[in-house]
């Protein structure tokens, strides 16, 4: 598929061609979903009622993946956990081409003279690539496309926070520091979003998931304030490699921002059944104190298990008694880390400026595992 050119000179086309188009991002989303549904008009049933949110975010995932192709190693599994993932918006193989088709007419529409015929390939072959990888891993997976799960508890934690506790009908394996994307379909149909459960699988098969609602984020509003005890989501495949490893015999460093905690609990949850001579240091940052939502439960972790220290922060909160300012500076403050292995957790402003601290301190990048999240 991809011998007609060597991997080098794909990226390049691949980036030369999306530059062209760029600055129009907006409109050629437009076009692409237009000539989708204009010529399958069936596919709309597809896609959520709503369609702000979802209009870039398909063509963006699309580009990011077409424009990574030059590292296929890297990308081989997420691209099949992706066509997994796929399986819940009941996706089949003849849609793969529809997508691949309105996508590159898109782009032509708006890419003016400069576009040529070697563009067109380039696209067309990168494209090719993709969706074979992800109809492997779908048509691999013999689980079902998602699971129905019944909301067992929900409890406020703060004005936008909720806790709250599913129990899917079926067993649903994952692995701790992983993420599910969710549905609520009694308020937002059809709109999926990733949350990362906030506990390592458990025998009685429940899941907890720590949800603040942002802006104006139709789901994560919805889960907070309108979700009840007996409503029913639905879950889908696991996704994500923030796992522990564990031939690691190195100390651990779990940095958390807000919400972000859920997956560190998971990995924490994980490590109380089996860790003897790791010691863990959690630092949990949030904006205020209020926002510190569940450290009564991490603290009683930590008076329990020896190996465990947590340090919390707070950036807008001068009466906190605890560290102040950003939890990546605050990390900074203590150290040395270039020995230990990083788990960060938290909005996608907080990971980064939690990154370029572990840059600076020179904390090796094959040893940091990070989840950056957002509605």
């Amino acid at each position: 598929m991809l011998r007609l050119k060597g991997m080098g000179d794909l990226a390049r086309l691949l980036k030369e061609s999306w530059s062209l188009v760029e600055e129009h991002q907006d409109k050629v989303a437009g076009y692409f979903y237009a000539r989708i549904f204009l010529s399958h008009p069936d596919l709309r049933d597809l896609f959520p009622v709503h369609m702000d949110i979802q209009r870039s975010r398909l063509l963006n995932a699309i580009v990011t993946a077409v424009q990574t192709l030059e590292d296929p190693e890297k990308f081989d599994d997420y691209l099949r956990g992706l066509g997994r993932d796929h399986r819940k918006f009941h996706v089949e193989p003849a849609h793969y081409e529809v997508v691949g088709g309105a996508l590159i007419e898109a782009m032509r529409q708006f890419a003016g003279e400069q576009w040529g015929v070697e563009y067109d390939q380039a696209w067309a072959d990168a494209y090719a690539v993709i969706a074979a990888k992800m109809l492997a891993g779908a048509e691999a997976d013999t689980n079902p496309p998602y699971w129905y799960a019944e909301v067992v508890s929900h409890e406020r934690r703060a004005s936008d926070i909720a806790v709250f506790t599913v129990l899917p009908m079926q067993p649903l394996e994952y692995r701790a520091g992983q993420y599910l994307s969710l549905e609520c379909p009694r308020f937002q149909p059809r709109l999926w979003r990733t949350y990362s459960p906030a506990n390592a699988p458990r025998r009685d098969n429940t899941i907890e998931f720590h949800v603040r609602a942002v802006g104006a984020g139709w789901v994560s509003s919805a889960l907070v304030r309108r979700l009840e005890v007996g409503d029913m989501i639905r879950l889908a495949a696991p996704m994500g490699a923030m796992n522990l490893d564990r031939r690691s015999t190195r100390d651990a460093v779990f940095v958390a921002g807000g919400t972000g905690l859920a997956p560190v609990k998971s990995l924490l949850e994980e490590l109380t059944r089996y860790n003897r001579t790791r010691w863990v240091h959690v630092f949990f940052g949030a904006r205020t104190r209020d926002d510190l939502y569940d450290l009564a439960e991490l603290n009683r972790l930590a008076a329990r298990y020896p190996w465990l220290s947590v340090v919390t922060a707070c950036s807008d909160d001068p009466t906190f008694p605890g560290e102040q300012g950003n939890i990546s500076d605050v990390v900074a403050r203590y150290g040395p880390w270039n020995e230990h292995d990083f788990f960060v957790s938290g909005s996608g402003q907080m990971v980064k400026a939690t990154m370029r601290t572990l840059a600076e301190l020179q904390v090796p990048s094959v040893r940091i595992k990070y989840d950056s999240f957002g509605d």
